[in-house]
């Protein structure tokens, strides 16, 4: 019943974001649900990967306005990647702490970037980086896309997710590599059957 309970709640909220409307909300959630349902991680997962995301974005607010709109956060299985650009290490570790304080979270990857030059020029490439791996990676037909989470910050590429293998880990990687602008690719990507994966029965 708890299950249940947390999977009807979960989807609710991710089908509120689509629209207010009744149809919306009913829509919404379904394709929420599809989604989940396709990727490695169970249905169970997401949805408490979704909560520890808010939580921690709630965090962030509270602690700081220039934190909450700097650093960004995936959170796969109760693994958190933790991206962006921040003025200080003080915040790079505040950042960390403020994480590991939320319940859920099994490992804080910190990869936050300590730098205040960031412009709107890198931002912009940033992005195109971004968008032009995802198409690549939707476009190949050998690589499960759904299970991938890509982030680039000052032309860094960041990946992260579960991938089949270590092959469809490297296609994706090759990938990266190959477009122009890209500087440097961190991969903290794990195979389906890898011991970092939260246990079925947690």
């Amino acid at each position: 019943m708890k299950f249940v309970a947390v999977l009807v709640s979960g989807l609710l909220m991710l089908g509120s974001l689509s629209s207010c409307t009744p149809v919306g909300i009913a829509v919404g959630g379904a394709a929420a649900a599809g989604i989940v349902m396709a990727e490695e991680r169970s249905v169970a997962d997401a949805v408490e990967d979704g909560q520890i995301k808010l939580s921690i974005v709630d965090a962030l607010f509270k602690e700081s306005e220039s934190l909450f709109v700097d650093v960004s956060t995936t959170v796969i299985e109760g693994r958190v990647l933790v991206t962006g650009e921040v003025p200080d290490s003080k915040d790079r570790e505040r950042v960390a702490e403020l994480i590991w304080s939320i319940e859920g979270v099994r490992e804080v990857i910190n990869e936050l970037q300590v730098d205040d030059k960031n412009t709107l020029t890198n931002a912009t490439e940033d992005s195109w980086i971004t968008a032009k791996l995802k198409a690549r990676i939707l476009q190949d037909t050998s690589i499960k896309h759904i299970n991938y989470s890509i982030d680039t910050v000052n032309r860094v590429v960041y990946l992260f997710g579960i991938g089949q293998d270590a092959s469809e880990i490297e296609r994706v990687y090759l990938h990266a590599r190959d477009i122009s602008g890209v500087r440097k690719i961190i991969s903290h990507v794990i195979t389906k059957d890898s011991p970092k994966r939260k246990p079925a029965s947690a």
